[in-house]
């Protein structure tokens, strides 16, 4: 859970980044952006800043804002309804962002686990993304990212987003921000 208070300072630090960074919001937008605590209360630690400019049927389209050695946890879309799971392509617009996904294990890779959550990260396959790079999810592969030190700024595009139907290898995560 997160204060009322840490939320609207989190949305005004991710604000502040994407402006410094020449990335323009609406007011709407920048009210709706999501800090996702996921249920552990360690935002600076394991979170994410998002914003949403589309979500429909068919298409999604966000913008992450990462803090410096953020991690999003480790989780993958499951196939939903007809469609077999969230597509999705990162493409990193500023600082550096470590993917990870299954595959050969790095034999010395960049991230920082929280040794108290090291069992929840079980894919240690390392993409590395600078600038203008991207890489393609394809549905349902269980990933995880983290930011570098300086943090970061992803683009996401994929198909529908369904964020409420995603599956955390680790078991005490809650995928819906609660603001106290």
């Amino acid at each position: 859970m997160i204060s009322e208070h840490a939320y609207r300072d989190y949305q005004k630090r991710t604000q502040e980044i994407l402006r410094h960074a020449g990335i323009a919001l609406t007011p709407e937008e920048a009210e709706k952006i999501e800090v996702a605590d996921f249920g552990l209360g360690r935002v600076e630690e394991i979170g994410l800043q998002l914003v949403v400019y589309v979500n429909t049927d068919h298409v999604c389209a966000k913008e992450l804002v990462m803090f410096p050695w953020q991690i999003c946890p480790e989780h993958r879309h499951p196939p939903v309804l007809d469609q077999e799971g969230k597509e999705e392509t990162f493409r990193c617009r500023r600082g550096q962002v470590y993917i990870y996904v299954p595959g050969e294990v790095a034999d010395d890779p960049r991230a920082r686990v929280p040794e108290d959550k090291r069992d929840c990260f079980t894919v240690w396959k390392e993409i590395i993304l600078n600038p203008g790079e991207q890489y393609t999810l394809r549905p349902d592969t269980l990933h995880w990212f983290q930011a570098g030190p300086e943090g970061a700024i992803v683009s996401e595009f994929s198909t529908t987003s369904r964020d409420e139907s995603d599956i955390f290898t680790d078991p005490e995560i809650q995928r819906a921000t609660r603001v106290a």
